[in-house]
């Protein structure tokens, strides 16, 4: 299960016409694909792939959003 929910994250990722979102909008494409996953599966899936760097966390102060290692402006540049 948990292997699907990181795949779908990545897919929406690199489909997204935005280099940063929002985890709802995270959320809402993982349910697209796998409607029965749960918020926190969905979370623990979105750190494993931060852990493994193929997301970053983008923090604007008031909230966390997420993005496709390498795509965009990333902590790199």
């Amino acid at each position: 299960m948990k292997e699907e929910i990181k795949k779908a994250i990545l897919e929406f990722a690199e489909k997204s016409k935005k280099t940063k979102f929002y985890f709802k909008d995270m959320e809402k494409a993982v349910h697209q694909s796998i409607p029965d996953a749960k918020s926190r599966d969905i979370k623990k899936a979105a750190t494993e792939l931060i852990n493994e760097g193929k997301l970053i966390y983008f923090s604007t102060g008031s909230t966390t959003m997420y993005g496709l290692k390498g795509r965009g402006q990333t902590e790199d540049h």
